[in-house]
């Protein structure tokens, strides 16, 4: 089974890519820039791994992003990720990125952006792996701020797929950014956004509502409303489920616990996708396994999960009919 997994074409949908940056490209990268790090060894690293919470995660993220300087540098992270992701079988990948994060450290916004869209070049060049990106805004800064972001990035407006909304969720709502969705919605450009990690079900409906998604990352919380989730199984909205990510970061304790099942009985939209894999133990294929072991589901309904995310992907519709025909005879 875990061999038909691999083998399997899948989607990454909810990936953040500076989450990918595993332990010894983080101390290369670190030498090639001249940055400290507070940690001696690999070892050192992965043990600050044991997250109590979003926040405690959040604190190492932003610490280990801090050896991205050039755009080479993006394309060596973007690269990195997905070559391990097409070894598992993912035929396409969704990159979001956080450009607040390297703005306020000094890195301008043409440098992840021409790093990030050639290692996605160079992966459809060597593999025929397709991709997206979706320029993401941190929600626990101020909204004026992402603004201004989406206003500077007009020059990139074409490399830009959609736009996201992540960080630290609680006490963030979704109606903060109302205006600067409104104007990504007025530019043309989609929407995404987390709502329902550690933030409640409400925060899925505002979402929708007032963001007026066509995504919802995560939306775990969906299942303490049951309006929520008749919304959701009446609308088909997608929700981009990262299951391993949940348990990393004690939003649910075990993967055996995880709403998953409870969320496909009820007939909501789900798919499975890793987060910030350098961090929550694996990419997609792990996310996969993971479900397998813990919920002994059958290929049939692997096919539909697999299916659920090439039918919402951000992909020309020629690719997606290839990668549904593809699948239909795995």
């Amino acid at each position: 089974m875990k061999t038909w997994l691999r083998e399997l074409p899948k989607v990454e949908l909810h990936l953040h890519i500076e989450g990918s940056l595993e332990p010894e490209l983080m101390f290369s990268l670190a030498a090639r820039n001249n940055v400290s790090l507070p940690y001696a060894t690999v070892d050192e690293v992965r043990a600050a791994y044991d997250f109590s919470d979003l926040q405690s995660f959040l604190n190492l993220y932003y610490q280990g992003m801090r050896v991205l300087r050039t755009d080479q540098d993006f394309h060596d992270l973007a690269m990195a990720y997905l070559e391990r992701a097409q070894a598992e079988g993912v035929v396409h990948v969704e990159l979001s990125f956080d450009p607040q994060a390297h703005l306020s450290r000094g890195v301008e916004l043409a440098v992840p952006f021409e790093g990030l869209t050639r290692a996605m070049r160079d992966a459809k060049r060597r593999w025929g792996m397709t991709s997206a990106l979706i320029m993401s805004f941190l929600r626990d800064r101020d909204a004026g701020e992402a603004m201004d972001v989406l206003e500077k990035a007009a020059p990139y407006y074409e490399l830009i797929d959609a736009v996201g909304l992540d960080s630290a969720e609680m006490g963030n709502p979704p109606a903060k950014f109302a205006a600067v969705f409104e104007r990504a919605k007025a530019l043309g450009i989609p929407r995404v956004a987390h709502a329902g990690e550690e933030g409640p079900a409400a925060y899925i409906s505002e979402a929708l509502d007032v963001l007026d998604i066509c995504r919802v990352d995560h939306g775990v919380a969906c299942l303490e409303d049951a309006e929520v989730v008749a919304r959701l199984r009446e609308s088909q909205i997608p929700l981009t489920v990262c299951p391993l990510s949940n348990v990393r970061l004690k939003v649910v304790q075990a993967m055996t616990d995880h709403p998953l099942p409870a969320m496909l009985e009820q007939g909501v939209k789900v798919t499975l996708n890793s987060d910030d894999p350098a961090y929550f133990g694996g990419g997609v294929l792990e996310n996969y396994i993971a479900c397998f072991e813990a919920f002994d589901w059958d290929r049939d309904l692997f096919r539909q999960l697999a299916g659920n995310a090439i039918e919402v992907a951000f992909m020309p519709e020629e690719r997606r009919s290839e990668l549904l025909a593809r699948l239909s005879a795995c």
